[in-house]
């Protein structure tokens, strides 16, 4: 009787460890991506289609909120044929999108003077719905991208020749393909 115990609990000990091993091989490991939400905007604001819900991307603390919001502006798609040199930008600030975000709220923090805006868009193409740049006194003008897919390259974004200060700017976008960089340097 003790050796058919013996066998009987070898057996169970097999198959439970069978099945465990079963079991972890079927573990999916799943990336949480942020909580989902549609766009939020203030009250003035000139986009009137229906805005994409996005995942914000946090850690920008914002000191100027918009106060008036200028006439829209209609990105062109402009092509710089080169970046200005680095002793011409007053100061440059990127993001990376990854695909499987989706939409994605992010806001770049300038706090500096300049005279225009330069978007780069590198490692892949990307899908724009708007830029919102807001100015030191809470002027904020939007250029409508009118979620467009862009490629990659340097395109002429907002000029503002009267040296203004440019306190933050929020961009809602996507990437197109696997990762897009999205960077935005301003014009000294």
């Amino acid at each position: 009787m003790s050796r058919r115990f013996v066998v009987a609990v070898l057996t169970v000990a097999v198959i439970l460890s069978t099945v465990g091993v079963s079991e972890a091989a079927r573990v999916r490991v799943v990336r949480t991506r942020g909580h989902r939400v549609r766009v939020t905007v203030r009250p003035g604001f000139p986009i009137r289609r229906t805005l994409p819900e996005v995942v914000i991307r946090p850690g920008v603390v914002v000191r100027v909120q918009p106060r008036l919001y200028l006439a829209p502006v209609v990105f062109t798609a402009a092509v710089v044929a080169s970046l200005p040199p680095a002793s011409a930008r007053a100061w440059s600030d990127s993001a990376t999108l990854e695909r499987e975000d989706g939409w994605t709220d992010f806001t770049m923090n300038f706090d500096r003077r300049g005279s225009g805006l330069v978007l780069q868009i590198d490692k892949g193409t990307a899908q724009i719905s708007f830029a919102e740049i807001v100015f030191e006194n809470g002027d904020t003008q939007v250029v409508d991208f009118n979620d467009r897919t862009h490629a990659r390259g340097n395109y002429a974004l907002l000029d503002f020749k009267d040296g203004r200060k440019v306190d933050h700017v929020r961009v809602v976008a996507k990437a197109d393909t696997e990762l897009s960089e999205i960077t935005l340097h301003l014009l000294s």
